[in-house]
């Protein structure tokens, strides 16, 4: 099994950028041009290694490899996004690695691409500047169409195997990690379960009991033997489930009005760990978007606008102005999920005045943001 942080380790070290590994400061999955540069990159990664994995590490700064880290990304339904797009499309996986320096918020992003043999990739429609057809391959450091490059230069294979068998995880990297979760966790209940005498989870959360049922908030949830953080978030309400070989993770998303909120059911994750040393991770989506009546909406959307014109014009905010800015973003993405078409962009535009106003609020935002990934992924 390979240790991802190790891995990444590795890459960093001993290679430059090449035909099989890319690394990037950050991607912008949320904007046409960020989303067509990243299929770009996923689609010559893959046509340039048909015999291998290869990879791309984002939250490294290109000058010196420093690792700054990223934001948390839930990948649940980055497979649909590259399906949606590339025509004989590589298995794509986005994996969040922590690392002990970084605030506890933020990851490196670990992309892993593993190409559909015998096949071209090749974009099924066009996107931003790209038209449908093009067909992108590496050349050094770089992602080109197809017309300007040379091709497949080399079989990377070889040197692939070599870092992967490099990376492979041991006791004292497991323990190692057991120990850093715990003590990064300590006033969060942090606990482990060992799944099939092999696999190691680790957990954290602040519980609350409702009912006689247990709920965690500011939940951190790793797979300690690949040094994956498999879940994380400082808001949503999660519950936790563990038999002898499987771990569910039921995500709650808190959404209302006029601070009548209730928990709806997001999204569950269930992580299956088999008896030949491997495991699987199914999710299924389960939200449905609340609905509203309009009237009480309207009045809500354009008090969101007047409230953010007010920070742009920094204007002075009445206590209950501030408390109701807490919730702009919620109530944005309601409105959006109730037909309102500029709610969006609304909250897009509103983006740096909650960063500079308050970051309880900047977490909202990116909360707010992840819940319409996961939902438009789906």
């Amino acid at each position: 099994m390979i240790n991802k942080r190790l891995l990444i380790k590795n890459l960093l070290a001993h290679n430059s950028e090449n035909s099989f590994y890319d690394k990037k400061r950050q991607i912008n999955l949320g904007e046409k041009e960020g989303k067509a540069k990243f299929l770009k990159h996923i689609c010559a990664l893959a046509n340039s290694n048909p015999n291998n994995n290869s990879y791309m590490v984002i939250g490294v700064e290109d000058a010196d490899n420093e690792i700054q880290g990223v934001d948390f990304f839930d990948d649940s339904k980055i497979q649909n996004l590259v399906n949606a797009y590339l025509k004989n499309p590589p298995l794509v996986a986005y994996e969040n690695i922590p690392f002990p320096h970084l605030p506890h918020d933020m990851v490196v992003g670990l992309v892993t691409i593993k190409p559909n043999k015998g096949t071209t990739c090749s974009l099924r429609k066009g996107i931003w500047k790209y038209p449908a057809g093009s067909t992108f391959f590496r050349e050094g450091s770089i992602s080109i169409a197809s017309e300007f490059s040379r091709g497949i230069q080399s079989d990377n294979s070889e040197v692939v195997g070599a870092i992967e068998a490099h990376s492979q995880n041991n006791v004292q990297l497991t323990l190692d990690g057991v120990f850093d979760f715990m003590g990064k966790h300590e006033n969060l209940s942090p606990e482990y379960k060992v799944f099939k005498e092999y696999f190691v989870v680790c957990w954290s959360g602040k519980k609350k009991e409702i009912n006689q049922e247990v709920y965690y908030s500011r939940v951190d949830i790793e797979l300690i033997n690949e040094q994956v953080k498999l879940f994380y978030s400082e808001l949503d309400e999660v519950s936790i489930n563990i038999s002898e070989d499987l771990f569910t993770i039921l995500e709650y998303v808190k959404l209302g009005l006029n601070d009548r909120f209730k928990y709806y059911p997001l999204e569950e994750v269930k992580i299956l760990f088999k008896d030949n040393a491997t495991y699987e991770i199914k999710t299924n989506m389960l939200f449905e978007p609340p609905q509203f009546e309009k009237r009480t909406l309207y009045h809500i959307y354009n008090s969101n606008i007047a409230l953010v014109q007010k920070l742009k014009q920094n204007l002075q905010l009445t206590p209950s102005e501030e408390k109701d800015l807490y919730n702009v973003p919620a109530t944005y993405l309601l409105c959006h999920f109730n037909g309102f078409s500029e709610a969006l962009d609304r909250l897009e535009d509103a983006k740096e005045e909650l960063k500079n106003f308050d970051e309880r609020i900047y977490q909202q935002y990116k909360e707010s943001l992840r819940i319409l990934r996961k939902v438009k992924y789906n």
